[in-house]
């Protein structure tokens, strides 16, 4: 692929389609302009994608990793959020191109004999790939629990009638009704050998990992890129952050985030969706007691680190690695 001229690591894709899903739901298939292969990803990767507004989004990549000539992703329009998504959604078209990053995975699928999948609306982007790949392979066992509100909220309905997930796959509407949501204990009630792979709205990630607690940690995964983590909250203060290298104080206000604070101050550090899920934004955390507003960090990564465009502080300082 040809680099992108701005020399922002970003390569432009042609968006060979693009489809609506649900109301709020759309599939887009990125190729290569010059019909090349693409570079490779592992399923659980996601790409950043600038938006026509400027703003840089991740997509989890959904379809097969074995597919070399294709990134397809799933976009849900986040009405209430900062515009990036909109403009992506109603500003580009087939045959349009867009600046996209290499794949990136951390939300790796790890070998195993059984996996339990768990997705929740657009959550079910990147644990398809994951169908795909271990159906493909044909060595594990598998089952998918996807729940969304109704049949016309459910996106990739199509993608999983395929034969191959014939039997593994559960479809769960509560019609907005909290006491029709799905019952997780039945599941999780007894450990099991599966390895649990978990993707969606916070309170679902939430649920499954209370009803995980007596399962080894190990076999627990998790990859949130809801949109509604609060970086900031009517109570929030002002705290200070220190360079661990070179002695710079910085005072974070009770309305900005470390990110946005050190951004203004023209420091250059490594960012992308910017609501505390994508993970592009870990920072060493060497002193003080942070406040963690994130699903992406296990609890051992959270001794030592934090995410800097959610992540506040409990302790008048923290002293960090930027």
């Amino acid at each position: 692929m040809a680099e992108d001229p701005i020399g922002s690591g970003l390569r432009p894709l042609l968006v060979r389609s693009k489809r609506q899903l649900t109301p709020d739901i759309w599939r887009f298939e990125l190729v290569d302009p010059e019909g090349g292969e693409l570079p490779p990803f592992e399923a659980g990767a996601h790409v950043t994608v600038e938006t026509p507004s400027g703003a840089r989004r991740t997509y989890s990549l959904s379809n097969d990793p074995a597919e070399r000539d294709r990134y397809v992703l799933g976009v849900k329009q986040e009405r209430a959020g900062r515009g990036g998504s909109t403009s992506l959604i109603e500003q580009v078209g087939e045959g349009d191109r867009v600046p996209v990053s290499a794949p990136i995975n951390r939300f790796p699928l790890q070998p195993a004999g059984e996996y339990l999948f768990v997705a929740g609306g657009i959550g079910i982007t990147p644990i398809l790939a994951m169908l795909r790949q271990v159906a493909r392979e044909g060595e594990a066992k598998f089952k998918l629990v996807y729940c969304t509100r109704s049949p016309e909220l459910t996106a990739f309905r199509e993608e999983l009638q395929d034969p191959a997930f014939a039997g593994k796959v559960r479809l769960h509407h509560d019609d907005g009704d909290p006491d029709k949501v799905f019952d997780f204990w039945e599941l999780f009630e007894k450990p099991g050998k599966a390895h649990v792979y978990c993707c969606g709205p916070r309170p679902l990630m939430e649920e499954v990992r209370a009803v995980t607690g007596h399962w080894p940690e190990a076999a627990i995964h998790f990859e949130d890129f809801a949109s509604d983590v609060e970086a900031i909250r009517p109570d929030d203060r002002s705290f200070a952050v220190r360079n661990a290298r070179t002695g710079e104080r910085v005072e974070i206000p009770a309305d900005a985030t470390i990110l946005e604070t050190l951004r203004a101050r023209g420091h250059r550090l490594p960012s992308s969706c910017e609501s505390g899920t994508c993970g592009s934004c870990k920072t060493r955390l060497v002193e003080g007691e942070a406040e963690h507003r994130d699903l992406v960090l296990s609890e051992a990564e959270r001794a030592d680190h934090l995410m800097i465009c959610v992540s506040r502080a409990k302790s008048d300082e923290l002293v960090l690695e930027w």
